[in-house]
């Protein structure tokens, strides 16, 4: 538990990190013979970590809780090996990591052509526990999340113009839930934690700025 779990070009699926002690170990599972294999470790332990499948097919492993919260690694799935990438400017852990084309509220952009890492402006509010979905306009929604309670808030970061703005609340105040993009464009808010489990579901629709209640 705790752990990244990555859809790899192949189909394969990379499992990184996790339990209740930070783990370095990495696994492949592959679907069409149900098995699973070992894989080259993490350079450090981890979990509350993100991996995150670059277009190249290199997965990048960022921050969680480890030694070095703030280290980062690449991780090539045709060698089965990592490289260690250019660290974080600031540690974090529970953080949201998304893939551009081209409880804190900084953020940074990783160019994988340079390996290098650039603070980027901050968030309108500090959040922990959150998702982060790149849109199909290639902007990134921020939902939910929170520090000391959950927060029904949301964001939209533009990286042409470095900003981030506020839009629509969510219907319901959340943390730990999920944020999937379909193939309509509208993104798909489902279950989380707002004092107690919920089974609510909502939908974002960026052409109209607005959400939708789903039937539970």
């Amino acid at each position: 538990m705790m752990h990244a779990a990555s859809v790899l070009p192949d189909g394969k699926v990379l499992v990184t990190g996790g339990t209740n002690s930070a783990e370095n170990s990495a696994e492949l599972y592959n679907p069409s013979t149900g098995t699973w294999t070992t894989t080259g470790n993490l350079n450090n332990p981890r979990m509350f970590h993100t991996a995150s499948v670059l277009p190249d097919g290199n997965v990048l492993v960022t921050g969680g809780a480890s030694i070095v919260k703030h280290s980062a690694h690449l991780y090539n799935p045709s060698m089965g090996n990592r490289i260690t990438a250019d660290l974080l400017n600031n540690a974090r852990m529970m953080h949201t990591t998304s893939v551009l084309t081209g409880g804190t509220n900084s953020a940074e952009l990783y160019n994988s052509s340079t390996g290098t890492w650039t603070i980027t402006s901050n968030l309108n509010n500090p959040r922990i526990f959150h998702t982060a979905s790149v849109l199909t306009d290639g902007k990134v929604l921020v939902t939910g999340g929170g520090t000391d309670y959950a927060s029904n808030s949301v964001e939209l970061y533009d990286s042409s113009t470095d900003r981030w703005t506020t839009t629509d609340n969510l219907n319901t105040a959340r943390l730990l839930h999920t944020a999937s993009v379909l193939t309509n464009g509208e993104v798909l808010v489902t279950g989380g934690i707002n004092v107690y489990i919920l089974n609510s579901a909502e939908l974002y629709d960026s052409s109209t700025v607005s959400r939708t209640i789903t039937v539970n």
